[in-house]
């Protein structure tokens, strides 16, 4: 470790001042006043006012910020707040104002935990799906390979959980803040962890919580219209252009030449000092290198389905093998296809990829239950955008090809507007029947989001009915359902909470719907 004249006597914790100047090196500092401070030894990076503790460090952000949070940080032991503008307290408190509070927190989260990031092996995950199973799959092989030479396991970060070595909690976003994420990144450096996985969503690289970082590998998985809308991203190529961002900061992109919009993709990849692509050559129809022939370097053929696996082989420059996966889904091929070219980078060997992508199975994802008597299956899958509905769709036909399919899924409140005709469209065209309901309304009404989504189901002549508490939406789907049908339960996965109004309440899985109604 190296050393600083102007770290404390801990050999862990920084002066105030050497945080200043950090900011300053950076630009992004207007003013200050530490009111003789500035050798204060700082202990504690929050911004949350309930877990400031002595000698901390506090972050004013946020457009719902108070100025009762901040008296709550000073109160909890705070020396000094970092923010865009200045709060006036009934007492002089040290404080630090920048322009971007967004770029200032990755500068001061890497400082205080020391760029944990330099000592692990770092993958980030991008697209529009399957960043989450693409994580585990990862993971899997990973740990398959670390565990046969006396390695711990690799870390993750997920929309579904995180594991530092440390730490282990259920998440509350894709991505988290950057000192959140910092933090988990030191956990698992300390617990002796070598590697670590995470999903980078486009709001992580939009405001900022990923800067800073350097990941090893970079995969860039699919594109497709979502998160649009006032407090998201304001068009397409607002939200393109974020994912594209991941390349400034990897070591090798990983390319999906099955994607919409590949040639894009691989141009924004060159600012990577190196590109590995992986595919299964079902990329003709897309403009650029890809039409023009660019067979991927981890290309996956021969792709079958039997008795709930998927099956298909891989080649590469070192191998030409069949591969197993453990859950069902075809679309799950290009996700394996992401995970053999990340451990392929890192020189695992093959037995280990087999191994790993056999036994994985993903909380939420393509979770199916089956009731003989009934003759009756139901896939309960986070599946919740265009592409991934359109996957989903696809892939129950060809596995499940003389079923009817009823589906339940809704949208969420105030954001991502296009899914509410996307989804209502795909959904309306292949289903015998559409159940509609909650999906973290939020502060929008439950009428309204299911009748933005009824009036794109009615016009493909589908029936559809609005039932608001998903419970009950699921347990009418099930009962209502006739023999060889297929029941899709789609958009919480494996979430335990609902966002109503302005609170997220906890409340049950949509498996634990299933299983209680099947």
């Amino acid at each position: 470790m190296k050393k600083s004249t102007d770290k404390g006597e801990s050999g862990m914790h920084y002066m105030l001042k050497t945080y200043l100047k950090l900011l300053q090196q950076a630009n992004l500092v207007k003013s200050c006043c530490l009111y003789g401070k500035k050798d204060q030894i700082i202990e504690n990076l929050t911004f949350d006012s309930r877990e400031t503790m002595k000698r901390g460090l506090f972050i004013c952000k946020g457009a719902a910020f108070k100025i009762d949070y901040l008296r709550q940080a000073f109160k909890n032991g705070a020396v000094c707040y970092i923010g865009e503008e200045h709060f006036p307290l009934d007492y002089e408190v040290p404080y630090i104002l920048v322009k971007d509070i967004r770029k200032a927190m990755p500068v001061l989260a890497k400082q205080f935990y020391e760029d944990p990031s330099r000592e692990l092996d770092l993958v980030g995950i991008t697209g529009t799906k399957g960043k989450t199973t693409t994580s585990y799959y990862i993971k899997a092989i990973m740990d398959e390979y670390q565990k046969s030479i006396g390695l711990r396991s690799m870390g993750i970060i997920s929309s579904i959980e995180v594991k530092d070595g440390v730490e282990h909690k259920t998440s509350s976003m894709t991505t988290p803040e950057s000192m959140e994420l910092y933090r988990h990144m030191k956990n698992a450096v300390s617990s002796g962890k070598r590697s670590m996985v995470m999903e980078v969503s486009s709001q992580a690289l939009k405001y900022q919580r990923v800067r800073g970082l350097n990941f090893d590998v970079g995969v860039f998985l699919n594109i497709s219209e979502d998160h649009i809308s006032p407090s998201e991203h304001d068009d397409f190529e607002d939200y393109f252009s974020a994912k594209l961002s991941i390349f400034r900061q990897c070591q090798t992109a990983c390319i999906n030449l099955d994607s919409d919009k590949a040639d894009r993709i691989l141009q924004a990849s060159r600012l990577a000092k190196s590109v590995i692509t992986f595919g299964t050559g079902q990329a003709d129809r897309i403009d650029g290198d890809v039409k023009n022939g660019r067979i991927p370097d981890i290309f996956g053929y021969d792709i079958q389905q039997e008795k709930g696996r998927i099956n298909f082989r891989v080649k590469s420059g070192r191998f030409d093998e069949r591969f197993t996966l453990g859950m069902p889904g075809v679309f799950n091929v290009e996700n394996a296809l992401a995970a053999i070219a990340v451990a392929y980078l890192y020189h695992i060997p093959v037995e280990y990829m087999i191994a790993g992508l056999k036994k994985v199975k993903v909380k939420g994802r393509m979770e199916q239950y089956v009731s003989h008597k009934r003759r009756l299956t139901v896939i309960v899958d986070y599946a919740h955008n265009r592409l991934s509905f359109e996957k989903l769709f696809q892939s129950v036909l060809m596995e499940h090809p003389f079923s009817k399919i009823v589906s339940v899924f809704g949208c969420p409140g105030n954001k991502a507007y296009n899914r509410r005709r996307d989804l209502g469209l795909i959904a309306g065209l292949y289903s015998k029947k559409v159940y509609l309901s909650a999906d973290d309304p939020g502060e929008e009404q439950f009428t309204h989001i299911s009748g933005d989504i009824a009036r794109y189901v009615e016009s493909v002549g589908c029936p559809y009915e609005c039932i608001e508490n998903r419970g009950d939406a699921i347990k009418r789907a099930i009962e209502e359902a006739e023999e060889e049908s297929v029941v899709l339960v789609l958009g919480k996965g494996c979430e335990t909470h609902q966002k109503i109004g302005k609170v997220s309440c906890a409340y049950p899985t949509d498996a634990n719907f299933v299983k209680k109604y099947l």
